[in-house]
């Protein structure tokens, strides 16, 4: 599934771009394959909970806020999952996180995915 909300939608479009070094750039906005991520999470049970979180966040609450308050998971910290190298997450929440821009939890660029384990609202952090 694609990225919601995603505010690098749109940016990027086609195959991927080379940067002024001449190296790949990984997928939308130009990002260069990152080898792991700084991702945090909200994960929902139920669709309606997760749009209830999604509604939060689009009132301007912070991440790590709204993670206390809807996830379902044991990442309680303001749903961080730390830093995950690739292989390491499940393939399609891992697919999404990897496509995201960095952003911080006062002014998050998220997206949505669903998996066997419920309904993710992903933010990544950081890159390396």
């Amino acid at each position: 599934m694609a990225p919601k909300n995603n505010k690098a939608a749109g940016k990027g479009k086609g195959k991927d771009a080379s940067d002024d070094a001449g190296t790949k750039s990984k997928g939308k906005g130009g990002l260069k394959a990152a080898t792991s991520i700084n991702v945090r999470h909200i994960l929902c049970e139920k669709h309606s909970k997760k749009e209830e979180a999604l509604e939060k966040l689009r009132n301007g609450a912070k991440f790590d806020e709204v993670a206390r308050e809807f996830s379902e998971d044991k990442a309680r910290q303001g749903g961080s999952l730390g830093w995950k190298v690739r292989g390491s997450l499940h393939g399609d929440f891992e697919k999404v996180a990897y496509e995201l821009e960095p952003s911080t939890t006062g002014n998050p660029n998220y997206a949505e995915v669903k998996t066997g384990f419920g309904y993710h609202i992903i933010m990544v952090e950081g890159r390396k």
